[in-house]
């Protein structure tokens, strides 16, 4: 199924969201193997009643529609929709994880940034080469949330060629066109973490360059009610019909350690250490509040409880009826939890260091947990049979 089939095609529309984490984003990839080993033996066995001839290998960019992500949940979204597998996509993590994090000579992470630029963009170029944003390689719809620094304004790039901005001859000839951008330099400006790395300039119009910085320095560190917006907001040029039974939503997480810090340290704390607290946290509120919105708005089988005041929301809907399919997958880095719900054991001090999304070290045992948590999580009821995939594989109705 090509590009503008999955999305101007016919049938039910499916988004899947991938959050920000550093090398976090493992965990996501520990959900994505599943869902795709579950989705794809359900293809198989489609394939197998129609008695056809065996079909290529399955991959999530056949299945989902528009795939996006922010910071390390870009670089995810970017290898599917090229057609990486997830086993595949883990083992680049791997080699990120050596590679990509080298420190700089001499960083104190406020004055410098912590690691080098380069390294990363190498391994970038060797997976993703010189493929554009308007690429056919893309096999399916993707989205890349990074912020604009110099305007503090949230851009997200997408690959609909009804978009505004894709191809912007008509609106604004001096604009650069957004299907001519590289996906290198986008994935790098989405994975811009500030005092992780340094902002990454992209020409957006002749001769004006913006700087962009991590995505997740924005209400959409968790992408997903931006995706939403993108596909129901008329300007977007998506026009996805809205409901229970047009639209399924996946948002994967990078997995989350509940806060937790001691009133006495914290009020005698520098003021730099509260007012970087007071980002995280904000950046957590958003995360959640995205969550409680979703299960609001939307049917969910992956109800997630979200205060001890209004619990889990399974028994509200807003206006009566629902606006999508809609699930939810994560970790939580919490000792009780891993021993509740996945019966695994770790001592504060490591979760402390599995919290943190600069340690590289660390991705074996993030891993080893998330498909832990992906096995209990992840069931193939949760992707009702009216998702899958039309038969039609033509161009769809193709742009406008």
């Amino acid at each position: 199924m090509s590009r503008d089939a999955h999305l101007f095609g016919p049938g039910p529309k499916r988004i899947l969201a991938l959050d920000g984490g550093g090398v976090r984003g493992i965990i996501s990839l520990a959900f994505l193997e599943r869902i795709e080993a579950l989705l794809a033996a359900r293809a198989g066995r489609e394939a197998r009643r129609g008695g056809g001839p065996a079909a290529p290998p399955f991959r999530l960019g056949d299945y989902f529609d528009l795939i996006g992500g922010t910071s390390t949940g870009s670089l995810i979204a970017t290898g599917l929709a090229l057609g990486f597998s997830a086993g595949q996509l883990i083992e680049m993590y791997l080699t990120l994880a050596r590679q990509g994090f080298r420190g700089a000579r001499w960083h104190g992470g406020i004055l410098i940034p912590k690691f080098r630029t380069r390294p990363l963009v190498e391994l970038l170029k060797r997976q993703i080469g010189e493929t554009t944003l308007g690429s056919a390689q893309l096999l399916t719809g993707l989205a890349i949330v990074a912020k604009r620094l110099d305007t503090g304004s949230v851009w997200v790039f997408h690959n609909n060629p009804r978009a505004p901005y894709f191809d912007p001859a008509g609106r604004d000839p001096q604009a650069v066109p957004n299907r001519d951008l590289p996906l290198v330099n986008l994935v790098r400006a989405s994975t811009a973490a500030p005092t992780f790395f340094a902002p990454e300039r992209i020409e957006v119009a002749r001769g004006v360059s913006g700087v962009f910085v991590d995505g997740g320095v924005s209400p959409h560190n968790n992408p997903s009610l931006l995706l939403l917006m993108l596909a129901g907001i008329e300007g977007y040029g998506y026009r996805w019909p809205l409901g229970a039974e047009n639209l399924l939503l996946c948002s994967v997480g990078t997995g989350e350690q509940p806060v937790a810090h001691d009133p006495a340290a914290l009020t005698a704390a520098t003021s730099a250490t509260v007012a970087l607290h007071a980002l995280t946290s904000t950046m957590n509120d958003c995360k959640w509040l995205n969550q409680a919105l979703l299960q609001w708005i939307g049917v969910c089988p992956t109800l997630w409880p979200i205060d001890s005041e209004i619990g889990d929301l399974s028994d509200d809907r807003f206006g009566g009826g629902a606006f999508l399919h809609y699930l939810r997958y994560d970790l939580l880095l919490e000792r009780r939890w891993l021993d509740r719900t996945l019966g695994l054991a770790a001592t504060d001090r490591e979760l402390a260091a599995l919290a943190q999304m600069d340690r590289p070290e660390q991705v074996e045992r993030l891993l080893e947990l998330g498909r832990a948590a992906a096995t209990v999580q992840v069931q193939d009821t949760h992707f009702p049979s009216r998702f899958d995939a039309v038969a039609n594989t033509g161009a769809g109705a193709g742009p406008a």
